[in-house]
């Protein structure tokens, strides 16, 4: 995990778990929480003024190229949880993200996500200006 990095930008959002996330004890699958990670970036991403949608629309795709989750905690069937995303660092091609995931003040998962920037056709290519933080 990344230490005492600055945080270019924040965002928190709620999550409700469901029952269809879950394996049959009610605890919230392992898989379920990088889908989460991908939702607070969406929402992160919106708050710039650009949707994902017309990021791609642009010709420009974000591909995840490094994940790691630390489970601390399980979050189970209809648990309320708040998803803090933090921007941490976009470069000329990559972005990074780091995630807290808390139900109430118990913090349940940890984790970091590094996404490129790829063109259609798969190479790397240079992330928009505005979202360039070098």
């Amino acid at each position: 995990m990344t230490s005492m990095t600055e945080i270019i930008r924040t965002g928190s959002m709620d999550v409700r778990v469901r029952y269809a996330e879950c394996d049959p004890m009610g605890v919230v699958h392992h898989t379920v929480y990088p889908v989460w990670f991908e939702m607070g970036r969406t929402e992160l991403l919106r708050e710039t003024g650009l949707t994902y949608r017309e990021f791609e629309e642009s010709g420009a795709f974000l591909a995840v190229i490094n994940l790691s989750i630390i489970y601390k905690q399980p979050a189970r069937y209809d648990d309320h949880l708040r998803l803090t995303t933090n921007w941490l660092d976009a470069g000329r091609v990559k972005i990074k993200h780091r995630y807290e995931l808390h139900r109430a003040d118990v913090l349940l998962v940890t984790g970091e996500t590094t996404l490129a920037c790829l063109d259609r056709a798969g190479r790397p290519q240079a992330l928009p200006e505005t979202l360039r933080c070098e």
